[in-house]
C-alpha cells in the first residue's frame, strides 16, 4: 500500500488535499432551495399544457445539444407558478436522466426563466461553496461518469434518479481553487471549440472543391482538355468480395484481416478486427474499397492487404482521382440498391457505374492531389483536436483529484 503524500488525506472519494472537503450533494443547497431537484411528474407537464410563448420548458434536447436556447416548448404563468419548485436559475446545472444519461449543462446569467421537465435533474448549489463550472467538469470526468453509468437503472436505456445522487460525496476544493480549475479547463474547451469550428469549415471547403473539380465546373490552371464518360468496369479493375467460412475466423492475427463492411472501417480506412486463414478474394494495400451491401456505395481505402468479404469490392485505378470521384458519388447508389431485406448491388451494377473524368491523366492526378492535400490538412486538424482532447482528460485527472494545485 503506497504512502499518502504529505498534505493529503485518504477519504471515501480517494486521496485528496487536506484542505478539500467531501460533502454529500444534498448538503450543498442554497438556503431553502434543495441542492437536487427532480423534474415534475409526467402527468403535470404534458404537451397539452404547452403554449406558443411564455416560460421555457427545459429538457434533454438543450442538455445534449449544449444549447440552452434550443427548443420551443413553453408554459403559461399559471402553470409556471404551479411548477415553480422545478424552476431554473442562472448557475443551475441540468443533468439528463434518460437515454443519454449523465450529460450536463450550466445555465448562464441570460438563460430564459422556465422549469425542467421530468427527464432532467436540477442542481442548485450555494454559490459561496460551489462553482458551477467546476462541478460540471467534475461530473464530466470519467470516474463520475462511470459511477453514473453503473448506477443508471434499466436495460438498453439507462435511467438515473435524484435519490441515488443525494447521498453521493464529491471532492470539493476551496472556492478559489474551484474557479481556477474551471478557468483552466474552460480555456481548453475554448480551444477545442475553435478546432471543431475550423474542422467544420475545412470540411465544407473540401465538399465545395469536390463539387467543382470532380465535375469540371472549375479547372485547375494549365488544363483545358475534354472530359469523357466511361463505365467504371472499362477503366478500373474490380474485384468483388467473397466471404470465407466462419470456421476459419480468428482474433489471433492468423491469415489476413477480413473486411466485410462498415464494422471493419474507421475514418475511411481498414481496421484489424477479425482475421481469416481462408483467403477467398484478396484486397491489396492501396485498393479503393466500396460497400456493396447496406449501406451501398460507401468508399474507403485498404491500408494493408485484406481478405474481401461479400459486403465489399476492391477497385484498382492508376491514380487517386477515382477514390475522390467515388466518394462524391456515394449518394447516387440509392437508386441502384436492390433487395427487400437489405440494399445491395452486384458486379454488373458496379461495372456499369458511369464515371466522368478528364481524358488527360495529368489533370486527374492534379485534381486528386489537390483534394488529397485538403484531406491531409483535415487529418492534421483532427489529430490536433484529438490530442487536445486527450490533454484535457489528463488535466481533469490531475486537477480534479488535487494532484496538481492551481491555488
Amino acid at each position: 500500500m503506497s504512502a499518502i503524500p504529505a498534505g493529503y488525506k485518504q477519504t471515501e472519494v480517494g486521496v485528496i488535499p487536506e484542505d478539500w472537503e467531501t460533502p454529500q450533494l444534498e448538503a450543498l443547497g442554497a438556503g431553502a432551495v434543495p441542492a437536487i431537484k427532480a423534474g415534475p411528474f409526467g402527468s403535470s407537464l404534458t404537451k397539452d399544457t404547452y403554449v406558443p410563448s411564455g416560460f421555457k420548458v427545459y429538457g434533454q434536447e438543450q442538455v445534449i445539444r449544449a444549447d440552452y436556447l434550443f427548443g420551443d416548448y413553453f408554459i403559461s404563468v399559471s402553470k409556471y407558478r404551479e411548477l415553480e419548485s422545478c424552476a431554473v436559475r442562472p448557475g443551475d446545472i441540468l443533468l439528463s436522466l434518460v437515454g443519454t444519461a449523465g450529460k450536463l449543462l450550466v445555465l448562464p446569467e441570460d438563460a430564459p426563466a422556465g422549469v425542467i421537465n421530468p427527464r432532467l435533474i436540477r442542481f442548485t448549489f450555494d454559490k459561496a461553496r460551489v462553482c458551477s463550472l467546476f462541478f460540471k467538469n467534475l461530473f464530466d470526468a470519467g470516474q463520475v461518469q462511470g459511477f453514473l453509468a453503473r448506477s443508471a437503472q434499466g436495460g438498453t436505456m439507462g435511467v438515473l434518479n435524484a435519490s441515488m445522487l443525494r447521498p453521493m460525496k464529491i471532492p470539493l476544493p476551496p472556492l478559489p481553487e474551484q474557479r481556477a480549475i474551471a478557468a483552466a479547463l474552460s480555456d481548453v474547451d475554448a480551444l477545442l471549440a475553435k478546432l471543431d469550428q475550423l474542422i467544420a469549415k475545412k470540411r465544407d471547403l473540401k465538399q465545395a472543391a469536390m463539387q467543382q473539380l470532380l465535375t469540371g465546373k472549375t479547372r485547375l490552371p494549365g488544363f483545358s482538355g475534354e472530359w469523357e464518360v466511361k463505365r467504371l468496369g472499362d477503366v478500373a479493375e474490380i474485384v468483388m468480395g467473397q466471404s470465407p467460412s466462419s470456421s476459419n475466423y480468428n482474433t489471433k492475427g492468423l491469415g489476413l484481416p477480413l473486411t466485410q463492411g462498415n464494422a471493419d472501417i474507421a475514418n475511411r480506412k481498414t481496421i484489424r478486427r477479425i482475421f481469416t486463414t481462408e483467403i477467398t478474394k484478396r484486397g491489396k494495400c492501396g485498393d479503393i474499397l466500396m460497400s456493396v451491401r447496406a449501406p451501398v456505395g460507401e468508399v474507403s481505402r485498404a491500408v494493408f492487404d485484406v481478405c474481401l468479404g461479400r459486403g465489399v469490392c476492391a477497385i484498382r485505378y492508376p491514380n487517386d482521382f477515382m477514390y475522390h470521384y467515388l466518394i462524391s458519388q456515394e449518394p447516387s447508389w440509392a437508386r441502384l440498391s436492390k433487395g427487400s431485406t437489405f440494399d445491395s448491388v452486384n458486379s454488373a451494377d458496379v461495372k456499369a457505374l458511369e464515371v466522368r473524368l478528364p481524358k488527360d491523366e495529368a489533370e486527374q492526378t492534379a485534381i486528386s492531389t489537390a483534394l488529397s492535400d485538403m484531406d491531409a490538412e483535415l487529418a492534421a486538424l483532427e489529430a490536433r483536436r484529438d490530442k487536445t482532447h486527450s490533454l484535457k482528460q489528463g488535466m481533469m485527472q490531475e486537477l480534479l483529484t488535487g494532484r496538481i494545485r492551481l491555488a
